[in-house]
């Protein structure tokens, strides 16, 4: 699966968790401890209760990070972050490259959560695909 089709549908199963819940109550909604229970579709790690990040108080609603940038049509250079964050890395895998930010947990605390904050997930990642 490419990157596009991944954002398209988790654009779709994050749009129908925000319809269901009120605004005021959607980060703390997300709160992995929550959400990993509640919603076990909305990602393929919460079936063996795992978590992206090994970090407390891990917050889903920025899954995928607006920072990220991605172009399935790139021949090389698949994936890279916007922000070259220090605890961000690469992987290469059949002379193809891409971002690898199981080390970073910027978009995952509350309060980037809060400063970035908007009901409609695709108007926060609008950046993030490049094709």
């Amino acid at each position: 699966m490419g990157y596009t089709t991944w954002f398209k549908q988790h654009a779709n199963k994050h749009a129908n968790i925000v319809e269901k819940v009120p605004k005021e109550k959607l980060v703390s909604y997300f709160r992995w401890e929550n959400i990993s229970q509640t919603d076990v579709d909305f990602c393929p790690l919460f079936k063996d209760g795992k978590k992206c990040h090994d970090m407390e108080n891990l917050n889903c609603y920025l899954c995928a990070c607006p920072n990220f940038r991605f172009d399935d049509k790139a021949e090389v250079l698949k994936s890279w972050c916007s922000i070259d964050s220090k605890e961000g890395s690469t992987i290469e895998h059949n002379g193809i490259i891409h971002q690898d930010c199981s080390g970073c947990t910027v978009p995952h605390h509350e309060a980037y959560i809060e400063k970035h904050f908007d009901t409609d997930w695709l108007r926060i990642m609008k950046k993030c695909p490049m094709s």
